[in-house]
């Protein structure tokens, strides 16, 4: 998701060439419409990539809780 930023809010980040050029290429194959909004989607992409790591380790394996479960008498 692109978030737009109100131009006053700009600012100038400096980069190599090279990098510029990957942004650009990467830019093309997101469809995305500016170089600000390839940045966003790498910084989500990542985030995202962090939060899997960091609470996935038991998907797939964990199963909705039943009734059953409960560790207490209730009756």
């Amino acid at each position: 998701m692109y978030v737009a930023m109100p131009l006053g809010e700009a600012t100038t980040v400096r980069v190599s060439r090279s990098t510029l050029e990957m942004l650009e290429r990467l830019r093309g194959k997101l469809g995305a419409g500016s170089l600000d909004e390839t940045i966003q989607v790498l910084v989500m992409r990542q985030r995202r990539v962090m939060i899997d790591g960091a609470f996935g380790l038991d998907r797939g394996r964990i199963k909705p809780f039943a009734e059953e479960d409960r560790g207490e008498d209730r009756s």
